[in-house]
């Protein structure tokens, strides 16, 4: 893998007089010119990237949306899409080359809907996930899209990405969530589908082409979200297993022993949860090591039902005890702890979350979010940690993942003692053998982050050649200038 070249964009300046045009539509608030107010909203979470911008709009209302797209489009000047900016793939970072806008949606934040007893919520794209969450809560319901950054991630970003998290295994990506959307086109026009409606099948379904599309097709404004019944019963549980094969054989009978109510399952390497424990304040080992027991591998999975439990009845926590104290007993789990209450359970979800940040604490490491089908996660992370070791022995073996639905974020951490300088000369060797090992395992080498700017070349890479052609073919018919996020997901002739 080379290092990545940056396509071709239209770098039309913003013109003073343009200026003053945004100005008229947004109005002062809804404009950022200063070079420090600017700098957020141009480079990722992660600080790794960054880009340029003229100017980050923030408009108020799908209209004034519209007024701004239509004008940058009337001026050829390019647009980057904007939720909570918390990407891991540079989709929403304007690349350096970029002289044209950011558009933020973080003003239209407005719920419009909640529709308790059809199970929908009307919301705006700049609401934040976790203010979702709450808000279904409190009617009695569940938003199960569950990520680390819920608490500044905005559902549009969500949308635009098909987020994942950690309850795809039982309730799907986001794209299962979504039953309407507002969008505004490259053009300007506003395309309005805001229907609660489980059955629509008046040709084809175009808000779909709009879900995962990483806002270079159009931006979403508004969407008619999903909602579930809240769980009532909730059991969550810690367990130390002996290997990966002993995960993806637990989690198959869960299934049944749960009658179908497994609603998370993550896997977790002893190397990275020690990585948690060191840079995460407040997080604590659930199964403290010893030196008679150090599991390398760790399970955190929930059970949930809709259902109170009946008093005096088995609960979900009883019907889970039952089954491990029987996986104890056969090999298939060495350790385990289910939380007592509400705050344990948060605890240990806390650790799981604590991942990313961590990440950011830790030594040089690189990970890769991929999917594989569940039944050949253990050959595929066996396969993988020996094709990494063939480019440079002494790498660390460090995956944490959702391995209920395959998504793995393969992870490993350089050799001890090697700097960041000198691992990087490593990365693209094994990013290659990785990425091919994908293939040939025949997953994804993007599960749940996007493709965006940092898998721009690999995507094109492994992606066949009637794949790309229909992807550009629909870029080019809905966003013929190459305006919208230009630069990411594919490359367009300049």
């Amino acid at each position: 893998m080379d290092q990545i070249v940056p396509p071709t964009i239209p770098t039309n300046p913003v013109t003073p007089a343009l200026m003053e045009q945004l100005r008229a539509i947004v109005g002062d608030r809804g404009l950022l010119e200063n070079a420090l107010d600017i700098r957020p909203f141009v480079t990722d979470w992660r600080g790794q990237l960054a880009g340029n911008a003229a100017v980050v709009v923030r408009p108020n209302s799908t209209e004034e949306v519209a007024a701004v797209v239509k004008l940058c489009h009337d001026h050829d000047i390019a647009i980057v899409p904007q939720g909570g900016n918390t990407g891991l793939m540079g989709g929403a970072t304007p690349w350096p080359a970029h002289t044209g806008i950011v558009l933020s949606l973080g003003r239209m934040n407005r719920v419009i809907e909640v529709d308790a007893p059809g199970h929908t919520m009307t919301v705006e794209a700049g609401c934040v996930l976790q203010t979702l969450q709450q808000l279904a809560s409190d009617h009695d319901r569940l938003l199960p899209l569950s990520l680390g950054a819920q608490g500044s991630c905005m559902i549009g970003g969500n949308l635009s990405t098909n987020a994942g998290g950690a309850q795809v295994l039982h309730y799907g990506n986001t794209r299962n969530f979504v039953l309407g959307l507002e969008v505004v086109l490259p053009n300007g026009d506003i395309w309005n589908r805001l229907r609660a409606l489980k059955k629509d099948n008046t040709g084809y379904d175009l808000k779909h082409l709009f879900i995962g599309a990483e806002g270079t097709l159009g931006i979403i404004t508004k969407a008619v979200i999903k909602v579930w019944p809240k769980p009532k019963d909730i059991a969550t549980a810690w367990l130390a297993i002996p290997s990966v094969q002993a995960a993806v054989d637990l989690l198959a009978e869960s299934h049944a022993a749960s009658e179908d109510s497994v609603t998370s399952f993550e896997i977790m390497h002893r190397l990275s949860l020690d990585g948690v424990f060191t840079y995460v304040p407040g997080t604590q080992d659930p199964l403290p090591q010893t030196k008679d027991r150090a599991s390398p591998w760790y399970i955190l999975t929930e059970w949930s039902s809709t259902r109170p439990k009946p008093a005096g009845a088995e609960g979900m926590a009883e019907r889970m005890e039952t089954f491990l104290a029987d996986a104890m007993e056969r090999g298939l789990v060495e350790d385990a702890t289910i939380a007592q209450s509400e705050a344990q359970s948060r605890a240990m979800w806390a650790i799981r979350e604590g991942h990313a940040e961590a990440s950011r604490s830790e030594g040089p490491a690189i990970s890769y979010d991929m999917s594989v089908a569940t039944s050949k996660i253990p050959a595929f992370v066996d396969a993988g940690n020996e094709a990494a070791k063939a480019v440079l022995p002494g790498i660390r073996l460090s995956p944490v993942g959702h391995i209920g639905d395959g998504n793995l974020h393969y992870g490993f951490k350089a050799p001890e003692g090697m700097t960041r300088e000198t691992f990087t000369q490593y990365k693209p060797a094994i990013t290659r053998a990785i990425n091919d090992l994908i293939r040939d395992f025949g997953g994804s080498i993007s599960a749940e982050h996007g493709i965006g700017q940092e898998k721009l070349d690999e995507l094109a890479h492994y992606a066949s050649p009637v794949e790309l052609a229909t992807m550009k073919s629909i870029k080019a018919a809905l966003d013929p200038k190459n305006l919208m996020n230009p630069g990411k997901i594919i490359r367009m002739a300049g």
